[in-house]
This record gives C-alpha cells, sequence and structure tokens, in this order.
C-alpha cells in the first residue's frame, strides 16, 4: 500500500478495494521501522490519524468523498496548525511554542480530506539546505544512503517521500529547499508560482509545494493547494494543473549548465542533465544553450539581507535561547551585526536584479533545464555542501533566482551517479515562464515517460 499513487489510492477507496484505516495503519507501521534511521519526523499523532481515516471511510462509504479524502499527507515543521508544536527547526523556539492559526496550505489540504498524519523536520529557520537542526537528537537521512543529507530545508518531508511514507508530502523554498532535497532524493518537488500557493507567513520568494514521486501526484495535490486564500495578498486565481500533453516538436527549450557564480556543475551531473536535453532535442524540441545571467555581485546581495533578517530575529531573542541556536547559523548571522543601512539596502536591491535578469533570460524560450545542484547529496551532518558559514550558498545557484524571479521550476530526477558504492539520484530543474505552472508540470509528465527506467525506490533502506 505504500508504494500507491495518489490516484491509484483514489481508485481503490472508490472499489472498496482499499480502506483509508488500512493505508493509514500501513504508513504508521512503515513509518515506524523506518524512523530510527532516517529521522524524517518531529510529530505523529497516530490516534488522531486514524480517527481522521475512519472519518474517510465513512465519507466513502456514503458517496461524499472529499478531493483527496483518506490519502496521507505530511506537513514540514514551519506549516502552521493550531495547537501544534511550532518550532522552526531550532532549538532557540520556546519547547511549548504552538501556532494560534491554521497556514493556508494545511487549511486546503484538511478541507480535501487529505489525512495530516505527521510533521517532518527542517533545520533552524529553515535556512539551510540539509536536515542538521540544533532542534533534533539526529539530522534527518536520505533514504538512498542514510550516510547522506536528503538536502533541505524540507529535509524531513523529502526524506519521508523517498522512504515510502504515503504519496503526499509539503514543503517549502525560499532558495531552493524544495528541488534540492526533491533533486538528492529522485523526488518530484515543484517551486509554483509565487501566489499560486497561498501562504502565511509569507516573505519574498517564500513559497510552499509538493513533493511526491510522481508529476501526476504533485498536480493533484497542487490543484487542492492553489485554491483562493484572502490571507496572502500575493494569491494568484486557481487553474487546471493536471498533466495536460505537450507538443514537444518545435517547442524551444534553454539549456543552463552555467550558473555564474557558486560551485561548477559535477561530470556526473552535467551527462545527465545533457542527456536529458538530447532526449528533448531527439523528440523534436529545439535546444539551444542559455549563457550565464546571474553574478557574485547578486550572490553575495541576497546572502547579506539575509544575514541581516535573521540576525535581527535572532538577535532580539534572551541570550539563553540565542546560545541554542545552532552554531553554524550563529557563525552566519554574525557579520550582519556591522552592516549599515547602505550594505542592507543594496543587499535587498539585488532581489530585483536577480529577478530582472532570470526573466530577460528565460523569455526567449518556452522551458528551461538545468541542473537543480553541481552536486549530488553530501554528508548528512554537514550544514552545507562546503560547511563554511561564510560560503553558504555556493550549491543553490541553479535554484535561487526562480524564487526571486517568482517563475514556477519543478525538480525531477534525471539519473544516477554511478560512482561510489551507491547510486544517488540526481536532478533536473524545469524552469518555465511566471504563471505556467501547469507547463512546467506537463514537460515533467513528458520526461517521466522519456527517460530512462528507473532504480527501485528505497522503502526497504539504503546503505547506512
Amino acid at each position: 500500500m505504500i508504494q500507491l499513487s495518489v490516484a491509484e489510492l483514489l481508485a481503490a477507496y472508490a472499489q472498496r478495494r482499499l480502506s483509508p484505516v488500512e493505508v493509514m495503519q500501513a504508513v504508521l507501521g512503515h513509518a515506524g521501522r523506518r524512523e530510527h534511521e532516517l529521522h524524517a519526523l518531529c510529530a505523529v499523532d497516530g490516534d488522531a490519524a486514524l480517527a481522521a481515516a475512519r472519518a474517510s471511510e465513512a465519507r466513502w462509504q456514503a458517496g461524499t468523498a472529499l478531493e483527496l479524502d483518506g490519502v496521507p499527507v505530511t506537513l514540514k515543521e514551519n506549516i502552521a496548525q493550531p495547537g501544534v508544536a511550532y518550532r522552526l527547526g531550532t532549538a532557540a523556539t520556546a519547547d511549548d511554542a504552538t501556532a494560534d492559526f491554521e497556514a493556508p496550505p494545511a487549511a486546503r489540504l484538511r478541507e480535501a480530506g487529505a489525512i495530516a498524519w505527521a510533521r517532518t523536520t527542517m533545520p533552524d529557520y529553515g535556512m539551510l539546505s540539509s536536515g542538521l537542526s540544533s532542534l533534533y537528537a539526529e539530522p534527518a537521512r536520505n533514504p538512498w544512503d542514510t550516510a547522506l543529507t536528503p538536502g533541505g530545508s524540507s529535509a524531513g518531508a523529502a526524506a519521508a517521500a523517498a522512504a515510502g511514507y504515503g504519496p503526499l508530502h509539503l514543503g517549502t523554498d525560499i532558495g531552493g529547499s524544495i528541488r534540492l532535497p526533491a533533486g538528492w532524493c529522485g523526488l518530484v518537488g515543484l517551486k509554483p508560482s509565487h501566489g499560486r500557493v497561498p501562504i502565511k507567513p509569507a516573505y519574498a520568494g517564500r513559497v510552499a509545494g509538493p513533493l511526491t514521486r510522481t508529476v501526476e501526484d504533485a498536480a493533484l495535490m497542487l490543484a487542492v493547494l492553489a485554491q483562493p486564500d484572502a490571507r496572502d495578498p500575493t494569491q494568484l486565481p486557481p487553474g487546471p494543473f493536471l498533466p495536460r500533453s505537450v507538443e514537444l516538436r518545435g517547442l524551444r527549450i534553454g539549456l543552463w549548465t552555467d550558473a555564474g557564480w557558486g560551485e561548477a556543475v559535477q561530470p556526473e551531473v552535467m551527462a545527465a542533465v545533457t542527456a536529458a536535453a538530447r532526449a528533448f532535442e531527439q523528440a523534436g524540441a529545439v535546444v539551444e544553450p542559455l549563457p550565464a545571467f546571474t553574478t557574485r555581485e547578486m550572490a553575495d546581495g541576497i546572502d547579506r539581507f539575509w544575514r541581516m533578517r535573521s540576525w535581527l530575529d535572532i538577535s532580539a531573542l534572551a541570550a539563553e535561547r540565542r546560545a541554542r541556536v545552532l552554531p553554524y547559523i550563529l557563525d552566519w548571522v554574525a557579520p550582519a551585526a556591522g552592516y549599515d543601512g547602505g550594505t542592507v539596502f543594496r543587499g535587498y536591491s539585488q532581489m530585483q536584479a536577480l529577478r530582472e535578469a532570470a526573466n530577460a533570460a528565460c523569455e526567449a524560450f518556452d522551458f528551461v533545464l538545468s541542473p537543480v545542484s553541481p552536486m549530488p547529496a553530501y554528508p548528512a551532518h554537514l550544514a552545507s555542501q562546503l560547511n563554511d558559514p561564510q560560503r553558504p550558498f555556493e550549491h543553490i545557484a541553479f535554484t535561487l533566482p526562480f524564487n526571486m524571479s517568482e517563475q514556477p521550476a519543478l525538480s525531477i530526477n534525471a539519473g544516477y551517479t554511478s560512482a561510489g558504492l551507491q547510486p544517488l539520484p540526481i536532478g533536473l530543474q524545469i524552469i518555465g515562464r511566471r504563471f505556467d505552472d501547469a507547463g512546467v508540470l506537463a514537460l515533467g509528465a513528458a520526461w517521466e515517460q522519456l527517460r530512462p527506467a528507473q532504480r527501485p525506490w528505497p522503502f526497504k533502506g539504503g546503505r547506512a
């Protein structure tokens, strides 16, 4: 049961071949067997999940089932639910901190009958691309190889998805926090257009979106998440998101493999992304190289602005709580104490510079392909790929631009490494024009048909 997609679960419920109670019991049992090695979950309420499953079962029997009725879903720990622990992945938050509101994505999933049975782990304040956190005893682990990170900051969500903890998982993304873990765990991860999924609290570039094992599941989840909510003034009108067929012949696709800054793309990653582009070309698309369009000035400016934003939050804490923040994060924000107003403003202005550069570069193409990250997953105990708080973002050069430009961007598996003891997933990023979320899902579905056969999911454990 744990391997079934959303469509398969809904069909099984409708035909009375499975019940939501049976499925929820299977997911709870499977997660219980894997959590000692993956550390994907920070909270599980099995009793409430089974009660919700029984209510769902009654709706199916009465013929009043909802859109995602009885489908298990996990929520990242920064997605607020009333009265539920809300510590943002950091030990600096009060032990009894809870939310007093329900975030729009949580509300939409609940209203559609999905069962939010667990909350997933994240790093301090969501500011790392790993699962390392001051709050949890162990970092989240990658199911493909438990010595490695699943990525972050939607770390637990990605680990849970790849390990078979049900079909649907909700993450957030401000610089790659859905797409990076999706790429390193072989998943489909969608950073939707800004405003497509209403969110609270909102912030420049911040979105919520699906982490799933198939494009169809991501589309079904997005259709629910994208319903209106007036609490987010950037909300976009809802639309159809089920993957449509896309005519590849004549489609103009840009191939972007040089970000202009950051770590160089490793050979196996370059080979997998280039092979994907050639497959689209053989299917009739016109593929052209897209030169670098981002700069070190853009990256460093945004880094300085984010440091100041985080420094203001952390410096406001009492000294004993501030000392509980992950040391890497404290080292990262420390320089902001000396920034003047001009430094911060110039940093903030680089968001707009990056936005304009990304939209202009992509305008000539229907879609753009790129690596998700220059490298595959790195060791789980590292805070970032270089583990250097003064060079924290060298691995996000391909994902960051599209948070600033507000374009939809999809991570999907391109292939696997051949070096080392365990093959690791390599992420392909599909970028669309702003608001064309349906288009990136459609091209992702086309890639699912074009790509070579995939390796089995690591539901039974990776290399320890």
